[in-house]
Protein backbone atom coordinates (compact mmCIF):
# COMPACT_ATOMS: atom_id res chain seq x y z
CA UNK A 1 0.00 0.00 0.00
CA UNK A 2 0.85 3.65 -0.09
CA UNK A 3 2.84 5.40 2.43
CA UNK A 4 1.56 8.56 3.28
CA UNK A 5 2.30 11.79 5.60
CA UNK A 6 1.06 15.15 6.38
CA UNK A 7 2.86 17.92 6.80
CA UNK A 8 1.51 21.94 6.88
CA UNK A 9 -0.18 22.63 9.93
CA UNK A 10 0.39 24.71 12.54
CA UNK A 11 -1.81 27.64 14.66
CA UNK A 12 -3.30 30.71 12.59
CA UNK A 13 -5.50 33.27 13.64
CA UNK A 14 -9.06 33.29 12.55
CA UNK A 15 -9.76 34.65 8.69
CA UNK A 16 -5.60 33.36 7.98
CA UNK A 17 -4.30 30.79 5.85
CA UNK A 18 -2.67 27.21 5.70
CA UNK A 19 -1.64 25.06 2.55
CA UNK A 20 -1.47 21.43 3.94
CA UNK A 21 0.49 18.77 2.35
CA UNK A 22 0.13 14.72 1.84
CA UNK A 23 3.13 13.38 0.35
CA UNK A 24 3.62 9.52 -0.68
CA UNK A 25 5.88 6.94 -1.07
CA UNK A 26 5.54 3.34 -1.85
CA UNK A 27 2.83 3.86 -4.62
CA UNK A 28 2.45 6.18 -6.89
CA UNK A 29 -0.97 8.45 -6.29
CA UNK A 30 -2.32 8.02 -9.79
CA UNK A 31 -3.89 4.66 -8.77
CA UNK A 32 -6.07 6.48 -6.10
CA UNK A 33 -8.74 8.96 -5.19
CA UNK A 34 -7.22 11.01 -2.62
CA UNK A 35 -9.00 12.49 0.45
CA UNK A 36 -8.51 14.79 3.51
CA UNK A 37 -10.17 14.08 6.76
CA UNK A 38 -10.31 15.79 9.91
CA UNK A 39 -11.05 15.12 13.62
CA UNK A 40 -12.10 17.00 16.01
CA UNK A 41 -11.45 16.69 19.68
CA UNK A 42 -14.26 14.80 20.69
CA UNK A 43 -15.66 14.06 17.82
CA UNK A 44 -16.52 11.84 14.60
CA UNK A 45 -13.53 11.79 11.98
CA UNK A 46 -15.18 13.58 9.14
CA UNK A 47 -14.59 13.79 5.33
CA UNK A 48 -13.17 17.77 4.05
CA UNK A 49 -12.23 17.16 0.45
CA UNK A 50 -11.72 14.64 -2.11
CA UNK A 51 -10.51 14.71 -5.60
CA UNK A 52 -10.83 12.05 -7.89
CA UNK A 53 -7.41 10.18 -9.18
CA UNK A 54 -7.14 12.41 -12.49
CA UNK A 55 -7.65 15.62 -10.53
CA UNK A 56 -10.90 16.87 -12.35
CA UNK A 57 -13.60 16.10 -10.07
CA UNK A 58 -14.04 17.26 -6.35
CA UNK A 59 -15.84 16.75 -3.70
CA UNK A 60 -16.04 19.24 -0.57
CA UNK A 61 -18.09 18.75 2.92
CA UNK A 62 -20.60 22.02 3.52
CA UNK A 63 -18.49 23.35 5.99
CA UNK A 64 -15.40 24.19 3.80
CA UNK A 65 -17.17 24.96 0.48
CA UNK A 66 -15.60 28.32 -1.07
CA UNK A 67 -12.65 28.38 1.83
CA UNK A 68 -10.70 24.79 0.98
CA UNK A 69 -9.25 23.94 -2.43
CA UNK A 70 -8.23 20.01 -3.17
CA UNK A 71 -5.31 19.59 -5.38
CA UNK A 72 -2.98 17.10 -6.65
CA UNK A 73 0.48 16.78 -8.42
CA UNK A 74 0.91 12.97 -9.24
CA UNK A 75 4.27 13.49 -10.44
CA UNK A 76 5.41 14.36 -7.11
CA UNK A 77 2.79 11.88 -5.65
CA UNK A 78 1.57 15.00 -3.63
CA UNK A 79 -1.82 16.10 -2.59
CA UNK A 80 -2.60 19.55 -1.39
CA UNK A 81 -5.50 21.18 1.01
CA UNK A 82 -5.42 25.14 0.79
CA UNK A 83 -7.41 26.57 3.31
CA UNK A 84 -8.46 29.83 3.33
CA UNK A 85 -10.60 31.90 5.72
CA UNK A 86 -10.01 29.57 8.14
CA UNK A 87 -12.21 29.64 11.26
CA UNK A 88 -12.01 28.69 15.00
CA UNK A 89 -14.45 25.16 14.33
CA UNK A 90 -12.08 24.53 11.56
CA UNK A 91 -9.77 23.27 14.55
CA UNK A 92 -8.59 20.00 14.05
CA UNK A 93 -6.23 16.92 13.19
CA UNK A 94 -5.71 16.82 9.24
CA UNK A 95 -5.34 13.56 7.99
CA UNK A 96 -4.96 12.24 4.28
CA UNK A 97 -6.25 8.69 2.94
CA UNK A 98 -6.33 7.03 0.00
CA UNK A 99 -9.04 4.94 -1.50
CA UNK A 100 -9.98 3.00 -5.19
CA UNK A 101 -13.23 4.11 -5.02
CA UNK A 102 -14.78 7.73 -5.13
CA UNK A 103 -17.28 7.32 -1.59
CA UNK A 104 -16.23 10.66 0.62
CA UNK A 105 -18.23 9.80 3.17
CA UNK A 106 -18.11 6.06 3.54
CA UNK A 107 -14.47 5.62 6.01
CA UNK A 108 -14.29 1.69 5.68
CA UNK A 109 -13.38 2.61 2.51
CA UNK A 110 -10.43 4.55 2.83
CA UNK A 111 -7.10 3.17 4.04
CA UNK A 112 -3.25 3.92 4.38
CA UNK A 113 -3.98 6.92 6.91
CA UNK A 114 -1.45 9.35 7.57
CA UNK A 115 -0.33 10.65 10.89
CA UNK A 116 -2.06 13.45 10.84
CA UNK A 117 -1.66 17.03 11.04
CA UNK A 118 -2.95 19.84 13.73
CA UNK A 119 -4.57 23.02 12.71
CA UNK A 120 -5.57 25.52 15.66
CA UNK A 121 -7.00 28.41 14.59
CA UNK A 122 -7.50 31.01 17.50
CA UNK A 123 -10.60 33.27 17.34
Amino acid sequence: QVQLVESGGGLVQAGGSLRLSCAASGRTISNYHMGWFRQAAGKDREAVAVINRVGDFTYYADSVKGRFTVSRDNAKDTVYLQMNSLKAEDTAIYLCAASEVFLPEVDQTWHSWGQGTQVTVSS
